[in-house]
């Protein structure tokens, strides 16, 4: 266990990159928000993929940056719960599909 810790303490594992989509919040939301800042259309298909996160501030920042993308929200609230978002989800995947 200690040897884990100072492993990960010395940076010895590999560093996860910063992308829309990472395992790691501290690497995803300044990806979201990055995509956001430079209206990133390429980043849609990742961000939409994040409306289905299990954590509500990953949720939060992909609405965020799809709204100031795409100027579109599709009724999605990040804050609903799993079943209340799914038509909304729905919804931007049918959107996503028709753009390509």
């Amino acid at each position: 266990m200690i040897l884990l810790a100072g492993a990960a303490a010395c940076g010895c594992f590999p560093q996860e990159s910063r992308h829309v989509g990472a395992v790691d919040p501290v690497n995803n939301i300044p990806a979201i928000q990055e995509a956001a800042r430079t209206h990133d259309t390429k980043a849609v298909p990742a961000l939409v993929k994040q409306l289905e996160s299990d954590d509500p501030a990953i949720r939060f920042y992909a609405i965020e940056s799809l709204y100031r993308i795409t100027g579109k929200t599709f009724d999605y609230h990040y804050y609903d719960d799993e079943n209340e978002r799914r038509p909304a989800v729905k919804r931007w995947q049918k959107w996503l599909a028709e753009q390509k």
